[in-house]
């Protein structure tokens, strides 16, 4: 675009901040577009450490451990965007981040091959009792047995969460020759052969393998419990990739002890070590037929590719274009750009009459608006404006002293 150079805010002097050993791809999206200041920290940052760093940068990366508190937010005086490069965002504080005027990205669907592939690998170790045969095996000990060995065809295969992985699961299980149920609190449309229950008793009572792939909530808090793993057939397997919270480890181990569960295969816990070589304790930890792993679900090469790709792009986007597609704090706008013009962004809350003295102040001052959009969540508007470019330094300083104004900038 025309003078884009000359009106951007300088390329080197945009700081970026990517924790946790964020894939390579992100840090060569930023780069190639010519952002040299990148910066990447292997670990995650408590927040008196992140409060220390953040205070000059405009973009940060994390993964799962590191926590976004109301207090980072607050002292992120230029930080304009936040890429989770994984699943979920529940390690920000949203509301927060949102009256900040902070986008937060993440990569929904960037991982769910990896994890469904795994949950089919997991079922196949476990309704086989290769764990024990693996086990007796290192300890110098042949245990070749038939009993309790079984193959997937054939079984049923009962998801819990009938979204983006789930769904994946039920393909490939389907085509392993298994039948396939599942429960979802929406309604959701089948893929092959899948058939749903109404209640998640109902798909428990019929399962060999139930698999969870639910958010975490206040409802699904313990979700399996001592009450709900009654229900399950005798000698079913549980598997969990979902969240830590989601299942009550206590409870299983018991269940798993008495012998109503035969296997379980648990990815994520409660409280999970901050870094690896941390001690790790759990109650499922020496019992027969389980499988525990350290959170690595998504954890593939192509899927940390896939996620600082997907991820790397939306914060690109947004910083150069102002397109907010998959924000969790900001409504969704992609406005397309227009030649001759200078693109500004407003964040403001969302009360009456802000839009309309963004323009009349604009107006009074001769400043033309050659292209505009406003979209708005229950708190927060956003606003894209295509001004004059002539007169852009002039608008920014203008609406920076709207009333409501939380955030804006010139983006070229």
């Amino acid at each position: 675009m025309a003078d884009k150079k000359m009106t951007s805010y300088p390329k080197d002097k945009i700081n970026i901040l990517f924790l946790e050993n964020i894939s390579d791809a992100a840090a060569r999206r930023f780069t190639g577009g010519g952002y040299t200041n990148v910066r990447r920290l292997s670990g995650a940052l408590s927040e008196e450490e992140l409060i220390k760093e953040i205070r000059n940068v405009h973009l940060l990366g994390i993964r799962s451990k590191t926590k976004i508190t109301p207090g980072v937010l607050a002292a992120a005086e230029k930080l304009q965007a936040i890429g989770c490069f994984c699943i979920g965002v529940n390690q920000v504080d949203l509301t927060a981040a949102m009256h900040n005027g902070v986008v937060v990205f993440n990569a929904p669907y960037s991982n769910t091959r990896s994890v469904a592939e795994l949950v089919i690998g997991a079922s196949v170790m476990l309704i086989r009792r290769i764990v024990d045969k693996n086990k007796a095996a290192h300890e110098g000990i042949w245990l070749k047995d038939a009993s309790g060995s079984f193959e997937l065809r054939g079984k049923t295969l009962g998801i819990i969460g009938y979204g983006n992985i789930g769904s994946q699961i039920s393909v490939l299980a389907e085509g392993l020759g298994m039948k396939v149920l599942y429960y979802d609190v929406e309604t959701k449309l089948p893929l092959g052969n899948a058939e749903a229950r109404r209640s998640m008793k109902e798909l428990l009572g019929e399962s060999d393998i139930v698999t969870l792939h639910v958010p975490e909530l206040s409802t699904t808090r313990n979700l399996i419990n001592k009450a709900n793993l009654k229900f399950f057939k005798k000698g079913a397997i549980l598997i969990n990739y979902a969240r830590g919270e989601v299942v009550d480890l206590d409870a299983l181990a018991k269940a798993l002890k008495d012998g109503l569960i035969g296997g379980a295969a648990i990815d994520v816990f409660p409280a999970e070590p901050e870094k690896n070589g941390d001690h790790f304790d759990s109650p499922l930890q020496g019992l027969s037929n389980v499988l525990l792993t350290p959170h690595i679900g998504g954890s593939t090469q192509e899927a940390q590719q896939n996620i600082g790709e997907d991820v790397s792009n939306k914060l690109f986007n947004y910083l150069e274009r102002g397109i907010t597609t998959g924000s969790h704090t900001l409504p969704a706008l992609a406005l397309p750009p227009q030649e001759g013009t200078h693109r500004i962004l407003h964040i403001h809350n969302n009360v009456p009459g802000v839009l309309s003295e963004i323009n009349t102040t604009l107006s009074k001052n001769k400043i033309n608006i050659l292209g505009q959009a406003l979209k708005t969540n229950d708190s927060i508007g956003y606003v894209v404006l295509d001004v004059d470019k002539h007169l852009s330094r002039n608008a920014l300083a203008l609406l920076k002293e709207v009333k409501e104004t939380i955030k804006t900038r010139i983006v070229y």
